[in-house]
């Protein structure tokens, strides 16, 4: 027993202290770096939170790289534009119409600023537009400017123009995400007087519209609440400006509703294209109708009716999802033109995609294609042909070439030779 209590020899001793004391030192050490680690994870700072969201863009590009197509930039001819006299002002989610060489652009948002108001000596002071400006293809200039009636939407119309009479349908009455009306005007483009046709059986926002067979048709848009899809079609008949009968009339309902599609008449055929389901709503309770976003599907379906259908037929459908382009199209050698819009929304960032790619729906085959790139991505672009050139003005554009979200409402315009 005395023998196994001996103190170890000094020649062993201390190296073991030592050994222990190195142990200690590196157990400390190992904890005082993994609770830096946690700490400057934590945005205490300008400095630290910009270094957070470094690494969190760093991040977004390398999950981007392996995203389904159809969030990227969809293969296309890189197109020479160039630019022309900007519109008086910027405009977004407005309405145009060509009639000969002539653009008219109608309502809008100015900006996005509190999405369309601002204040002044605490008064809510309205940014959307209630006016027409006119721009000439011929001169190349902004020609006109002539006010819109008090009581007609600013925002998100239905619009269709018969050579000499335009039709404005319903809308947003105001700024943010105000109500709907249901009231429709007609503007006589040589007089620039304007008149009032019967309401629609109901507000909407956005609708599809077109004149076709001697009737104007309405359909789809976003009901009251701005948000819910609808799927009615009406029809009034029309001529020369005025309303043949007192009261809308039912129609084949769209087999998908919803808003910011294109809707054109081609070889005696209405045609419905892409759009969305969902939008901004205003928020419950609201005094100024903050918009509030939901959620929202953007779809690139095809929809089509000939004078014999009973029921829509499905085409195929666009490349890639498209909504916002309810005035970004023209007619060229028996094919649609489509320019910009927004696509599905980025699944990591949840953030707004915009489009910029040219899609092209060959009337005869009905089949699409990819045909050329915009100097820039845009949504609600107004576009117009006219000599051999493809301009588009106005709308909301992205924020660079490598970030494809929305930032800037603008008025410019631009055009290229199209060559198809």
């Amino acid at each position: 027993m005395a023998a196994s209590s001996k103190s170890l020899p000094l020649r062993l001793a201390v190296p073991l202290a030592l050994a222990l004391l190195l142990a200690v030192a590196l157990v400390a050490d190992f904890l005082w770096a993994s609770s830096s680690r946690r700490v400057s994870a934590i945005p205490s700072s300008k400095a630290s939170r910009a270094q957070v969201k470094g690494r969190r863009v760093k991040e977004e590009k390398h999950v981007t790289g392996h995203l389904n197509a159809t969030y990227a930039d969809l293969p296309a001819p890189r197109w020479a534009w160039e630019e022309m006299p900007a519109a008086p002002v910027p405009r977004l989610d407005g309405a145009s119409v060509q009639i000969g060489d002539l653009l008219y652009v109608f309502a809008g948002y100015e900006n996005l600023d509190h999405l369309g108001f601002y204040f002044v000596d605490d008064r809510i002071c309205s940014t959307v537009h209630s006016h027409v400006d006119v721009y000439n293809f011929t001169s190349n200039t902004w020609i006109e400017r002539f006010d819109m009636p008090k009581e007609m939407a600013h925002s998100h119309l239905g619009m269709v123009s018969d050579g000499r009479y335009v039709y404005a349908v319903s809308g947003q009455y105001g700024p943010q995400c105000r109500s709907s009306i249901n009231r429709n005007f007609v503007l006589d483009t040589e007089t620039k007087e304007w008149h009032e046709l019967p309401p629609l059986p109901l507000p909407r926002y956005a609708p599809a519209t077109q004149l076709w067979r001697g009737r104007l048709h309405v359909m789809g848009g976003g009901k009251e609440d701005r948000h819910e899809p609808g799927l009615e079609h009406w029809s009034l008949a029309v001529r020369d400006g005025k309303a043949l009968e007192n009261e809308w009339q039912a129609e084949i309902p769209i087999p998908r509703g919803g808003p910011h599609r294109a809707c054109i008449v081609a070889n005696d055929k209405l045609f419905v294209i892409g759009g969305q389901e969902g939008d901004f709503m205003a928020k419950p309770g609201s005094p100024i109708f903050k918009c509030v976003r939901r959620h929202e599907v953007v779809y690139g379906d095809v929809y089509m009716l000939d004078g014999t259908d009973t029921k829509w037929k499905q085409l195929f459908p666009m490349p890639k999802p498209d909504s916002h382009i309810e005035f970004a199209w023209v007619i060229v050698n028996n094919s649609i033109i489509i320019v910009g819009g927004t696509t599905e929304k980025h699944p990591i960032t949840k953030k707004m995609i915009l489009v910029g790619e040219v899609f092209r729906f060959d009337l005869e085959t009905l089949t699409w294609s990819v045909v050329g790139r915009m100097p820039f991505r845009i949504k609600t672009a107004l576009a117009g042909y006219w000599d051999g050139w493809l301009y588009f003005t106005s709308g909301q554009r992205d924020r660079g070439p490598d970030n494809p979200a929305p930032k800037k409402v603008v008025g410019s315009m631009w055009r290229t030779k199209l060559q198809l």
